[in-house]
């Protein structure tokens, strides 16, 4: 496994970032307890550090599947993500940027993760509804209270991102030191305008979806065959627009022609990308082993064009739709997953 610092912050983490959307119960491609267990386990044991979650992953199933396992683990040589934005669980409180939102909704992912103190603390698209200086404050005091290390952003328009890192300049206030975008090989967009700001102001790129929820592991025709192209089916793809197919058999001819899977090409594309750190879900498995044709991807995926702001809003409520009954279990940390920190 390599490493690198990610942007301004001098931490060192992995190029692979293990993204957990896919733990829980939230959809029927998603993995359950076992499974994402296994899979976090398998990451470590390569030598990834950075792992990838949300308070709304599953009605906050995927952090607490993700602490249980890391709590087998030396925390310190962890780094761990999180974000903040969308309804969990039906709960209208849970929804948005405001100050009371982000402070009970960061108590409520420590308690879930296990920890006293978030590595990465995202936002998980822009709020509308709230103006960004005091969604920022909020932040600030969560760096100042030592609840939260650092902060981030994700998926939003440029000139937003652009705004609140002049507001917490102007104000002197802990500033986003990622940006966690849509970017791969059939979506280039953020090419344009997101990835030069971020080159300029100094800050992390760690890209979701790099393989296309999946559109760029395996030929496009056979995609919607999979559970996960079905529900991708539902939400809208733009990968296919603009030449998306056309890349896609491209991908196809690169994989046959060194040997490799597709998403080992897609991956090695992204991560010869200076200003990117892939942030990957279950499909990243297929850099670690070969993946059989009935796997499905978990990375995110936009519904139109205009994702930026209705992608995770749709998805989300799909899942707290389900309204599931959280399961406490941190009694029951130190159990078949638990792993001797001495290990």
């Amino acid at each position: 496994m390599e490493y690198t610092t990610l942007g301004s912050t001098g931490m060192e983490v992995s190029k692979l970032c293990l993204g957990c959307m896919s733990f829980g119960s939230g959809h029927d491609w998603m993995l359950d307890e076992e499974g994402g267990a296994e899979l976090v386990e398998r990451a470590i044991d390569l030598g990834i550090n950075f792992f990838d979650t949300a308070n709304v992953y599953s009605d906050g199933e995927s952090e607490e599947i993700l602490g249980d396992v890391l709590a087998g683990y030396d925390r310190d040589e962890q780094v761990v993500a999180t974000k903040v934005r969308f309804e969990v669980d039906g709960q209208r409180q849970s929804s948005g940027l405001s100050r009371k939102t982000i402070e009970q909704e960061l108590e409520n992912s420590l308690d879930r993760l296990g920890m006293d103190t978030i590595d990465l603390y995202q936002i998980h698209r822009w709020d509308y509804d709230t103006p960004v200086e005091q969604t920022l404050r909020a932040l600030d005091d969560a760096v100042r209270r030592g609840k939260v290390r650092y902060t981030g952003a994700s998926s939003m328009w440029a000139h937003q991102f652009a705004e609140a890192l002049h507001t917490s300049d102007r104000l002197g206030l802990e500033r986003f030191q990622t940006m966690q975008n849509l970017y791969n090989l059939a979506y280039r967009e953020e090419e344009r305008e997101m990835l030069p700001l971020c080159e300029k102001e100094g800050v992390g790129v760690m890209p979701w979806s790099p393989m296309g929820a999946g559109y760029l592991t395996r030929p496009h025709e056979e995609f919607e065959a999979t559970t996960r192209g079905e529900h991708e089916s539902g939400v809208g793809r733009p990968y296919e627009e603009g030449g998306g197919k056309e890349v896609n058999e491209r991908v196809q001819e690169l994989a046959a022609e060194k040997d490799l899977t597709m998403a080992q090409v897609s991956l090695a594309w992204l991560l010869h990308k200076e200003w990117t750190r892939p942030s990957s879900g279950r499909r990243a498995s297929s850099t670690w082993r070969r993946p059989s044709k009935r796997s499905t991807s978990t990375s995110r995926t936009p519904n139109s064009t205009t994702w930026r702001n209705r992608t995770s809003q749709s998805a989300c409520r799909a899942t707290s739709s389900r309204r599931h009954r959280r399961r406490r279990r941190r009694g029951r940390r130190g159990g078949r997953w638990r792993r001797r920190v001495e290990r």
